[in-house]
């Protein structure tokens, strides 16, 4: 194959961009044509859904082609307006939502990358507009009841206690500042660890804290100037998760063991034991109220919010785990005793809020009555001291994040296969839950299809599911894979409920609209589908046992009638990449062409990078052997064997995965005369925080595969 390395101008992409319809060939084809990508993109994403302690407000964020703004709603009405009043695209993130505990001001932090696996260096904050002023991450309030919003200070992470105090992490230590931003902020106090993880008290007189010691961490306690600082029952553990009582005289928190002892093994799954403490706040004594089983299910929870601890009404302590093989709700007498499984089932607890009463918790979860819920997220509630979960939505719509607004209203975010995300409120069940907002009128919703779920066997007979985009028409298409990132994520069959895949749902959609059949794979890794699955043995540097389900997802597709099975495709971001780059190196037979979005390359890079350094230690492990795996496992190790053209997309500010991967990959094809094409793009991190990066990345996929592998009929 002939040497050749690509890149898309700035000029090509902008072409690329004001084209965003069918080709003239293609236009001929179709019957009517499909939306734009810039339309498809233009949809609302809402997100950091979050209620006030007492008040009946809640606030969420509001996202529409980059410019990012702040509403509010108040019960009973909950008529939605905005707080903010932004126009522009800056690329910075609105996070840290934080309500007075009367719901009558709101705090949040601007600027970040909250997705990060590691800061950058530094300690620089994302630039991904390139403005010459340096940008920062700061604190913003606003009263609920009017007013512009008032710049704080620098910091993130903010708090408020029920007394209008403003706690904040600056330099992963505790700040604090007037709230109205008039006056000097100072450090609240000196911790000798990195501080997180702020925990107010009831009555607003002390602050719970994680202090992080690097192999070890403990729950601190500031209690005034005057008071030294109370460590909870330190020990060698891991304490996070600090959780007050009502009465404010006692914290609840997870241990989980510190980093030491003889060298795990690299390459199969181990137990990872932990426990729920309670202690006494003002002396530190504690105990251990739960044990985890020192099983593979009893292993510490990764799905969202991990342990999900919350301290409830009748002295129980609620928490997720995955005790049965399903990431479920439990809840546990504080005085101790075996815990009570609230939610029995085969299907996964994802987002977790508890009701300011503390009877009830709230909670989505991929179950109910319709067909395919598997593959959805529904809302329910369930009391803490029984398992009576009621659902709270139902049917062929997706909804998420739910929060108790107050004892009686849960708001929640909804979506479907063709609304985008809009903010919901449910009033415990008794009538039909209320939309706060309606889709855009510009979106063109209608034009979207609905996914179809499908389900085949990997090569080891596991079930693996995914959702297949088909637009109606006769003729013989071309097919492409797509594969999520994470990896524990699940694609759905409507909205996602992160921002990441709410642009590869777009996406999706607007490649099946062009011409080509999509199969969305949930790969085994992923979530959803219990942690067997979740969990499973010899995957990512351990062997790669994915692989097999992306192998069978492209089989599957180039067998389907009016697929051709010459022309399939491949492509993801993150993960994804990672196994876009696989299927490429192994299977260049099959996928014909492929777009790798910030992918894992080389495993070796993170294990020399992320495990403790044990070079000087008698008992070595297994790291050789896994280093040598880790490798096998690797796009890099089968470059030989790479024919098919690939196109390369990553910002070059990238904190989860190393811009350095995308680099080496393309300097070892290039050495191999295969065929690939970049687009580099400046400043820009892994979840691109800018809307002109997405529809920059997202035309330059379309328009590669495209090329690569010719459209298909759309509209016939």
């Amino acid at each position: 194959m002939a040497r050749f390395r690509g890149r898309l101008s700035a000029g090509a992409i902008a072409a690329i961009v004001t084209i965003g319809g069918l080709t003239a060939a293609n236009r001929a084809l179709a019957v009517e044509a499909p939306p734009t990508l810039d339309a498809l993109l233009s949809y609302p994403f809402v997100s950091d859904l979050t209620a006030a302690a007492r008040g009946g407000a809640i606030a969420w964020v509001r996202n529409r082609k980059g410019v990012r703004n702040i509403w509010v709603a108040r019960g009973p009405a909950f008529e939605p307006r905005p707080l903010t009043r932004a126009t522009q695209d800056d690329g910075q993130e609105l996070t840290g939502l934080s309500f007075s505990p009367d719901g009558r001001r709101l705090v949040w932090a601007r600027g970040g990358d909250h997705d990060a696996n590691w800061p950058a260096e530094g300690g620089l904050a994302p630039n991904p507009a390139s403005d010459p002023a340096e940008p920062g991450v700061t604190m913003w309030t606003a009263a609920l009841d009017g007013g512009a919003p008032v710049e704080v200070t620098k910091g993130d992470e903010p708090t408020i206690s029920s007394r209008g105090v403003l706690a904040y992490l600056k330099d992963h230590q505790v700040w604090t500042a007037p709230i109205d931003g008039k006056g000097k902020p100072e450090r609240l106090f000196f911790d000798r660890g990195q501080d997180g993880s702020l925990a107010w008290s009831p009555d607003g007189t002390r602050l719970a804290f994680v202090s992080a010691r690097g192999d070890h961490a403990f729950i601190g306690v500031y209690a005034g100037k005057d008071r030294a600082i109370v460590y909870l029952a330190p020990s060698t553990g891991k304490d996070g998760a600090p959780r007050w009582s009502p009465d404010s005289a006692r914290i609840a928190f997870t241990r989980r063991p510190g980093d030491g002892g003889p060298p795990e093994p690299l390459l199969t799954r181990v137990p990872e034991p932990w426990s729920i403490w309670v202690a006494d706040a003002g002396n530190g004594a504690g105990r251990a109220v739960w044990r985890s089983p020192d099983t593979l299910d009893g292993a510490y929870p990764d799905t969202e919010g991990e342990a999900n601890l919350n301290w409830m009404a009748g002295e129980r302590l609620a928490f997720t785990a995955d005790l049965d093989g399903w990431p479920h709700l439990y809840s546990v007498p504080v005085a101790g005793g075996a815990p009570t499984l609230l939610t029995p089932g085969a299907f996964m607890v994802e987002h977790v809020a508890k009701s300011p009463d503390g009877r009830f918790i709230v909670y989505d979860a991929n179950t109910g009555a319709a067909a395919d819920d598997m593959e959805r997220r529904h809302v329910f509630r369930t009391p803490a001291d029984r398992a009576a979960p009621a659902p709270l939505t139902a049917g062929t719509g997706l909804e998420w994040a739910p929060v108790a607004a107050d004892d009686d209203h849960a708001a929640f975010i909804a979506a479907g296969p063709q609304a985008p995300a809009t903010v919901s409120v449910a009033v415990d069940g008794a009538a039909p839950p209320r939309r706060l907002e309606t889709p855009p009128a510009d979106y063109p919703a209608g034009d979207l299809m609905i996914p179809k779920a499908v389900t085949f066997k990997s090569a080891d007979g596991l079930t693996i599911h995914a959702q297949l985009f088909r637009a109606p028409g006769e003729g013989v298409r071309p097919g492409v894979v797509f594969a999520h990132g994470g990896p524990p994520r699940q694609m759905l069959l409507g909205w996602h409920y992160m921002d990441y895949y709410s642009n590869a749902y777009a996406l999706n959609q607007y490649l099946a609209a062009r011409g080509f059949v999509v199969l969305s794979v949930n790969y085994r890794l992923g979530i959803g589908y219990g942690r067997a699955f979740n969990q499973p043995e010899h995957a990512g540097p351990a062997g790669a046992a994915e692989y097999q389900d992306v192998l069978a997802a492209g089989r599957y597709l180039a067998a389907l009638p009016g697929v051709d099975p010459g022309r399939i495709g491949m492509w993801g971001g993150s993960y994804g990449g990672y196994l876009t780059g696989l299927a490429l190196a192994r299977n260049s037979d099959l996928f014909k062409a492929g777009v790798d979005w910030h992918g894992v390359h080389d495993w070796t890079w993170y294990l020399a990078h992320d495990l403790p350094d044990i070079s000087r230690r008698f008992e070595q492990g297994d790291r050789e052997k896994a280093t040598a795996v880790a490798f096998a496992a690797s796009p890099d190790a089968d470059v030989a064997t790479w024919r098919s053209p690939v196109l390369l997309i990553q910002g070059d500010d990238d904190r989860n995965v190393s811009f350095s991967q995308t680099i080496d990959l393309a300097r070892r094809l290039e050495a191999r005369h295969v065929r690939y094409e970049e687009l580099v793009i400046p400043n820009e991190i892994h979840g691109f925080l800018r809307h002109a990066a997405w529809l920059a990345a997202d035309t330059a996929t379309a328009r590669f595969l495209e090329q690569e592998l010719g459209a298909g009929e759309a509209g016939r």
